[in-house]
């Protein structure tokens, strides 16, 4: 995966989240929690999940998304 610049505005980064073939087809994207929390921060983060009906789960460093409305059931 290439490091996201930090250059990278907040609407650019989820456009880059959010364009690849996976969103896409309702399955799961991953980034990296220092990028999410850099660029977007976490509020701002939230409630992009939240109006696209989505949710997240934070693991050690990386964000993982799930791009449905779905829900989410942990099973181990």
């Amino acid at each position: 995966m290439k490091h996201v610049p930090i250059t990278m505005s907040p609407e650019a980064w989820f456009r880059h989240l959010f364009d690849c073939q996976a969103a896409h087809d309702g399955g799961v994207v991953r980034r990296k929690v220092r990028d999410m929390e850099r660029i977007v921060g976490r509020d701002r983060f939230i409630a992009e999940m939240q109006r696209r009906g989505f949710t997240a789960v934070e693991n050690a460093d990386q964000v993982v998304v799930f791009c449905n409305a779905q829900k989410v059931r942990r099973i181990a």
